[in-house]
This record gives structure tokens, C-alpha cells and sequence, in this order.
């Protein structure tokens, strides 16, 4: 999401999904909160965040869902503005929304599940799998590496004025990005966070020993078996026509906002976007993105829990501490985990023009939150919200978190 962030490394935000430790405090559980079934007044309706999120609704400054639900139940629900304004559709609970990076958890699970069926494993090259990647690639960086972001790979700048027009131009564009990658780094050593062609190696993979496209693997094998059937890898005319999906209102030079998939000609102004519009992608790249309505990620969040979707001891892979980030933050597969006052909290958010996503599990206690937003709002971040969900759930107030 765009607006003032400052003091806080946007691109470590999304690449990561989390409040990294160097820029954010750690949250936590909070005294008070032990026994994971008291639900907090500041979660309720009318409670501190709920009033925060309407404050800002009618300021102008959000537009968009957040949720927490505790242990299934939905505890807060709100939406407010348009999902479609020209054609006025406001946002609802069921609208879905573009998560940009919050979905690269996706391709992350869909690996562990072909590995749990025995068609991979962790320790593959990416030659094992893939042919025509130079051999420095090819035999030295795995699929571990490529889900820890630990592959010391780059990619030349993307071409972000580009429109594309159906989903096999996509796919051919980015595969052919990935194969230009180059190994900048050592393989096993840790990044600046998730490369782009971490992201499409993953799902090429899928690919590969799936035999399907990675967009059909996932709707398959993750929104159908999750429930979540407000969710998909929509297409920019479905973008368009669906009355479902929420819009990117993207911020433009000048201070205007402009819907972004009505105006492709413009991009965001910002410099860690620059030039950016969402709008432009036909579908999403392979092995990220996708829209999720916020009852959906509930559902995502509990389908891991619950063996749904990864088996339990699979599902502790995923979220497994791999690299760390801070004095008890860390990397997981494609996930931010944070000691939280001694518990832990998995998190993960993305961001473009117009867009902003999150999706936090607070497993020891049971809650789930989510914040979906599509308008840009200068001087109020997704960061911001982030932090004041956190500390709904924990008691815990930005600037006072602490370590296990």
C-alpha cells in the first residue's frame, strides 16, 4: 500500500510480509492474554479498533475489510468504501481483493504439498526439475533456497509500462525473466528478501511435476480444498466486469486518485513503485498475487491449522524459523514469524498501487486478522494498521513489543 511510511523499509515490509524488528516493534501476546480464549475489549465492536479503522473510513484515508475472527468466529467485520465507484459497488465482507505479495505463500504450499506426496523434495536443484537454466542454477540452488529466500539470484528490471493482454503472455514473460536471472549472491546465504525469479522458479516447478499450470494447481489444490470460494487468479476483464472484486484506487502525480484498471495510460508516483499500475497485468505472475476475500484467508489460515491442507507435521515446515531477521523475527517459507512475548505470530502482507493486503495468524491464541485495503491514503500505511490489529489482539501497543 502507498502513503508516508516513515522510518520503515517498504520493500523488506513486502518482500517479507512482516514488521521486520529492525524498523517495527515486535507484538505480542500481552499480559492478561495467556489463556488465548479471553477476547479482548479492543477486538469487539465499538472496542479501540474498531474506532481507529472508522476514524479513518471517515476521514477518507481507508478503504477497504478487516477482520479478526478467534477460533472460527467472527469477532469484527467491517468494510467501508467502494469496491467499484464508477458503478457504485461498495466494498463488502465477500468483496474479494488483490493481495499482491500475500498470496506468495500459495506457491510455498503448494510445494510442501508435492513434497509430502514424495514428487519432491527440499533438497532438489533446480535442474532436477527444470531444464534450460545455466548450470550454476541449475545444480546449485534448491528448492529450499528458493522458498527461504536464500537463492542469491537477480533478474533485470522489469518492464512495468508493459500491458499484457491474456495469461499465455504472462506466463511466457516471466518464465523468460526467470531464465535471464543471473546468480548474484551464494546460494544458502540470506537476502534482502524474496527475488522475483524465487518466485516464478517455485511455480514453473509446481508446474513441472504437477503437470498443470500453477493457476489451476492452486485453485485446485488450495482455494477448493480451503473453501475459499471467493477466491482465484481473476483475469483483468473479470477484474473489470465482477461485481466481487474491489478496484485499485491508485494515488497519481498531482494528488488525484484514479481507478487504476480505468486508467492504464497512468502509473504511482511514488519511488518504491514508480511507475507502477496493477491494472496492467493480465493475470497474475506465476506464484504470486491472486484476491482472497478477508473470510477466505480465514479460511486459508485455518486449512493450515487444521491439515486441510499440509499435513500438521508439513504445515510446522512452512512456518518453521529459517533465517532471521531480528532479535526474535525471522524468515519462514515465504512467511515473517515473530516471538511475541513468547508466542508466535505469523504474518504475511503485500503491496502495489492502489493495493494493500495482510493476513496475521495468532496460532497459540486462536485469532486470525485480516486487512484488505484498495485505496491508496497518504500518511496512513498498511503498516500502521497492522500494528494497531496487533495490538487489539495482544494488548500489546507498537513500541512496547518484546522478545520470547
Amino acid at each position: 500500500m502507498t502513503g508516508n511510511a516513515r522510518g520503515i523499509d517498504r520493500r523488506r515490509l513486502v518482500a517479507w510480509g512482516g514488521l521486520a524488528a529492525a524498523t517495527a516493534p515486535l507484538l505480542g501476546a500481552g499480559p492478561g492474554h495467556a489463556a488465548g480464549d479471553r477476547i479482548p475489549p479492543d477486538t469487539l465492536p465499538g472496542g479501540a479498533y474498531d474506532r481507529y479503522v472508522a476514524r479513518l473510513a471517515a476521514q477518507g484515508k481507508f478503504s477497504g475489510v478487516v477482520l479478526l475472527s478467534h477460533r472460527g468466529r467472527t469477532v469484527l467485520s467491517r468494510s467501508y468504501g467502494w469496491a467499484d465507484r464508477e458503478r457504485g459497488i461498495r466494498n463488502h465482507e465477500g468483496t474479494a481483493f488483490s493481495l499482491s505479495s500475500a498470496g506468495k505463500p500459495f506457491h510455498a504450499v503448494a510445494l510442501l504439498q508435492l513434497a509430502q506426496r514424495g514428487r519432491l523434495q527440499l533438497s532438489d536443484p533446480v535442474g532436477t526439475h527444470l531444464t534450460g537454466f545455466a548450470a550454476d542454477i541449475a545444480d546449485r540452488v534448491t528448492v529450499h533456497h528458493l522458498l527461504s529466500g536464500t537463492s542469491g539470484l537477480a533478474a533485470p528490471d522489469e518492464d512495468v509500462e508493459r500491458v499484457f493482454h491474456s495469461r499465455g503472455e504472462v506466463h511466457a514473460y516471466y518464465e523468460q525473466r526467470a531464465r535471464q536471472a543471473t546468480l548474484a549472491g551464494i546460494p544458502g546465504l540470506p537476502g534482502a528478501g524474496h527475488a522475483e525469479p524465487e518466485v516464478t522458479l517455485s511455480a514453473l516447478i509446481v508446474e513441472a511435476v504437477a503437470g498443470t499450470t500453477y493457476w489451476d494447481y492452486v485453485q485446485k489444490n488450495i482455494f477448493e480444498r480451503a473453501g475459499m470460494t471467493r477466491s482465484g487468479f481473476f483475469t483483468r476483464p473479470q477484474w473489470l466486469s465482477d461485481r466481487h472484486l474491489a478496484h485499485p484506487y491508485m494515488e497519481v502525480a498531482g494528488g488525484g486518485v484514479v481507478d487504476a484498471l480505468r486508467h492504464l495510460d497512468q502509473g504511482s508516483p511514488y519511488p518504491y513503485v514508480l511507475g507502477k499500475n496493477p491494472g496492467r497485468a493480465f493475470v497474475d505472475a506465476p506464484g504470486d498475487g491472486g484476491f482472497a476475500s478477508a473470510p477466505d484467508l480465514v479460511r486459508f489460515v485455518h486449512a493450515l491449522r487444521d491439515g486441510t491442507l499440509l499435513d500438521r507435521p508439513w504445515a510446522d515446515v512452512l512456518t518453521a524459523p529459517k533465517i532471521p531477521h531480528g532479535p526474535a523475527s525471522f524468515g519462514a517459507y515465504g512467511l515473517a514469524v515473530e516471538i511475541v512475548d513468547g508466542r508466535w505470530v505469523y504474518q504475511r502482507a503485500g503491496g502495489d498501487p492502489g493495493v494493500g493486503a495482510n493476513w496475521s495468524s495468532y496460532p497459540d491464541t486462536g485469532w486470525t486478522g485480516v486487512i484488505l485495503v484498495n485505496r491508496d491514503a497518504g500518511g496512513v500505511s498498511l503498516q500502521d494498521l497492522i500494528g494497531q490489529e496487533m495490538q487489539a489482539v495482544t494488548g500489546v501497543a507498537p513500541g512496547e513489543g518484546g522478545g520470547g
